[in-house]
């Protein structure tokens, strides 16, 4: 079977599951409501404050979006250890590595997708609520932080997904990367200074900030968080050429 028909048939895979759908439409939904929400309550008042970022100041929401993009990427590949479906998928594609290279490709484009627009959505969204602290797309780090954020979003997808191949559950892929990066980076930025800089959820963050601080740029950043996706999904693409369906 041709990649283009492979690449077709896990988008109508995951177009049609519930819970790779409802996660990827959360990406959007929660971190535009939450940027909202945050925005019309204390975004003004946190302008105030000496330090103030006002780029990563909009994106704050990112750090709830990224949880649905986790969950989105390991959602769209557990469905096929459910009920013998990749004995199926298998049969229609018995090539291992073009059906695994057609289902990241499609996990990927789609997160990033609605990743671009969801960072777009919630920066211009912010603003309206800013009054006189609105900032634009030519304030200095911007533009970068709005599609290095929708890069970020579709990397932590491409990680999920490569670790549920890896580990054969969705189930096990979650308990692993949600707590990982919702605690990891503050335990270990708290014991170990900047090694937390290169966690795939601090370093790909530095590129929602104006002046990032960290030991790496916000690009270099974005690359380390790359680097942790593609070695996620480098091994789950081993142990699907490796392991019985």
């Amino acid at each position: 079977m041709p990649l283009i028909a492979v690449i077709h048939s896990e988008w109508i895979k995951i177009r049609s599951l519930r819970s790779s759908a409802g996660s990827l439409l959360a990406v959007f939904g929660v971190t535009v409501a939450l940027a909202v929400l945050v925005g019309t309550t204390v975004g003004q008042a946190e302008a105030h404050d000496t330090g103030y970022d006002p780029v990563f100041g909009s994106f704050y929401a990112v750090n709830f979006g990224q949880i649905a993009a986790i969950s989105f990427g390991a959602t769209a590949v557990s469905s096929e250890y459910h009920g013998g479906a990749l004995r199926i998928s298998l049969s229609a594609v018995p090539d291992r590595t073009r059906f695994y290279a057609a289902k990241t490709t499609v996990v990927g484009v789609l997160a990033l997708s609605v990743g671009i627009l969801t960072t777009f959505t919630t920066f211009l969204s912010v603003q309206l609520f800013m009054g006189s602290y609105a900032i634009g797309l030519g304030e200095p780090g911007a533009l970068r932080a709005t599609i290095g954020g929708g890069v970020y979003l579709a990397l932590l997808a491409l990680l999920a997904a490569g670790a549920t191949a890896l580990l054969h559950s969705g189930t096990a892929a979650l308990s692993i990367l949600i707590p990982f990066v919702l605690i990891a980076s503050f335990v270990v930025g708290d014991t170990m200074g900047s090694v937390a800089d290169y966690l795939p959820d601090r370093a790909g963050q530095l590129v929602l900030h104006q002046h990032p601080d960290g030991s790496v740029g916000p690009w270099t950043g974005l690359v380390v968080t790359a680097a942790w996706a593609a070695s996620a999904v480098f091994a789950g693409w081993w142990a699907t050429l490796r392991r019985d369906a």
